[in-house]
C-alpha cells in the first residue's frame, strides 16, 4: 500500500460549533487544536492544512482551574526598552475573554508558518450568536 499525501485541492472543510460554557480552558484548547490542524481525519498530512474551521461561543463563560484566575500572567513586549506588558487571566477574562481561548489554541499549534493559516479558520465569540449560520455549522461534542 502507498501513503497517500493530501493535496490543498482536495481537503473539504467542514464547520463546527463548540460551546465553551462550563469547559475548562486546556481541555477544550487541545481539542480545538486538533480540529483546526486536521488531525480528526484519515487523510491527516503535516506539511499540508488539513483542517475545518471552529466556532467557539460563550467564551466569557470558560472556566479555569486552580487558582489560574489570579496567579496564571500573559506576558507581552513592545520591542522597546521597557515595554514589558503583563496582565492577569481574570482581568483579561473581564477585557476580552476571546484573547483567552486564542492564546492557548495558538501555544497547542505547530510553531511554523502553517499554523497562522490554523488560527485563522479559529472564530470565537464572547456571547452565545455568531454570524456563521450560512455555513450550517455541526455540534462537536467534547
Amino acid at each position: 500500500m502507498k501513503t497517500e499525501v493530501a493535496k490543498i485541492e482536495n481537503v473539504k472543510r467542514d464547520w463546527y460549533l463548540v460551546d465553551a460554557e462550563n469547559l475548562v480552558l486546556g481541555r477544550l484548547s487541545s481539542q480545538v487544536a486538533n480540529v483546526l490542524r486536521g488531525k480528526n481525519k484519515a487523510i491527516f498530512t503535516p506539511s499540508v492544512d488539513t483542517g475545518d474551521f471552529v466556532i467557539v461561543v460563550n467564551a466569557e463563560k470558560i472556566s479555569l482551574t486552580g487558582r489560574k484566575l489570579a496567579d496564571k500572567i500573559y506576558y507581552s513586549h513592545s520591542g522597546f526598552p521597557g515595554g514589558l506588558k503583563e496582565i492577569s487571566a481574570g482581568k483579561l477574562m473581564e477585557k476580552k475573554p476571546e484573547e483567552i481561548i486564542r492564546k492557548a489554541v495558538k501555544g497547542m499549534l505547530p510553531k511554523n508558518k502553517l499554523s497562522r493559516h490554523m488560527l485563522k479558520k479559529l472564530k470565537i465569540y464572547a456571547g452565545p450568536t455568531h454570524p456563521h449560520d450560512a455555513q450550517q455549522p455541526k455540534n462537536l461534542e467534547l
